[in-house]
């Protein structure tokens, strides 16, 4: 079971970030995935996507590497036909097509699913696009982050809006890529027909705006910045110091909880009028932190820390990536999967 896609061919027409996501999940578990790349444009742009500390002379960064580790590389041209016969070759034999054109480029290349569904009945054709099937805007996650309403909620309650650290809509558009195609296999392997596919970033980004959408759609709450605070509940987000200078947060989302987090500061709280629900300490948040943040600046952190997770009490100390890849599970994570510098063993395959 852990390499159940070894018998699919998938074919990536795609490049930066969502639709290569979501080819490295079906090159994660054993599929064949050929990521195609055109040598005039020198290939998928994130090859040029580099860090000042990376090697000048290499032809890819490590945010290139991010999503595509484990795939072949094929550069062909497209819109040359010897490279379109090629491709067409590949496709005859191919499971799924993962594509992210804008409006109209697939049809001016000949590679759109009518044209390749006649080589290949059986193909199923997934594509990511901006802002839907007629929209020819180009679009890029930071210009989702903001016309979907994330940079207006993120960032420090009357600051600038703010993008998150990563690009989380195309991340999440790449998910929902691959649950489609994952539906769309069930129903091949059920019908023996291929189908068409389609997820937009803009669409990604709304659905994904879970509670703060009903918070506006049913309680005519219009989320604005609040740095890391929940609107529904607290105390969540909330940042506090310890005695010996460590950032922690809770995510406090049940009264239970609230409760063994008072008992362990010995703050006599659970039971005060303006504090014993979450409703009461979300409108009273404010005089909740202050009470708290004078008791946890008196203690360490390795004592409060150990005490919440003896207690169940969802805690989380704010680590920088250093810190983060020296825990033990993030070990595991690195342990369990190739290193990176498996890429040195993908077969390049260049056409004259």
């Amino acid at each position: 079971m852990d390499k159940p896609f070894s018998d699919l061919k998938v074919i990536e027409l795609a490049g930066v970030l969502a639709g290569p996501a979501a080819g490295l999940f079906f090159a994660e578990l054993g599929a064949t995935v050929i990521k195609i790349e055109n040598p005039k444009t020198g290939g998928d742009v994130t090859r040029s996507w580099k860090l000042k500390t990376e090697n000048k002379t290499d032809n890819t960064s490590a945010y290139f590497w991010s999503v595509n580790t484990g795939k072949e590389i094929l550069f062909l041209d497209l819109s040359i036909d010897k490279d379109l016969q090629s491709f067409y070759e590949l496709i005859k034999t191919a499971d799924i097509l993962i594509t992210n054109y804008k409006l109209g480029d697939d049809l001016k290349l000949k590679v759109d699913y009518n044209t390749l569904k006649t080589l290949n009945p059986t193909l199923i054709y997934a594509s990511i696009n901006g802002f839907g099937n007629t929209s020819p805007r180009t679009a890029y996650d930071l210009i989702l982050q903001a016309e979907s309403g994330f940079m207006f909620m993120n960032g420090e309650k009357n600051a600038a809006p703010l993008k998150m650290p990563v690009a989380l809509i195309d991340i999440l558009a790449g998910h929902q890529l691959k649950e489609a195609i994952l539906i769309a296999l069930l129903n091949k392997y059920k019908t023996n027909k291929g189908s068409h596919i389609t997820v937009s970033l803009f669409d990604t980004a709304i659905a994904s705006l879970a509670n703060q959408a009903t918070n506006w759609l049913i309680a005519h709450h219009l989320p604005t910045a609040q740095g890391s605070l929940h609107p529904n509940i607290a105390p969540y987000g909330e940042i506090f110091s310890t005695k010996d200078y460590h950032q922690i947060t809770f995510a406090i989302g049940s009264d239970k909880q609230f409760k063994h987090l008072c008992e362990i500061l010995n703050l006599d709280l659970f039971s005060h009028p303006d504090f014993e629900s979450n409703q009461l300490r979300v409108t009273n948040r404010v005089e909740l932190f202050s009470k708290l943040n004078h008791c946890i600046q008196l203690l360490n952190f390795d004592a409060l820390f150990n005490e919440c997770i003896k207690h169940d009490i969802p805690i989380g100390k704010i680590r920088n990536l250093k810190e983060v890849f020296e825990l033990p599970e993030a070990q595991t994570m690195l342990n369990t999967f190739s290193n990176i510098q498996s890429v040195k063993s993908i077969s390049f395959k260049f056409e004259e």
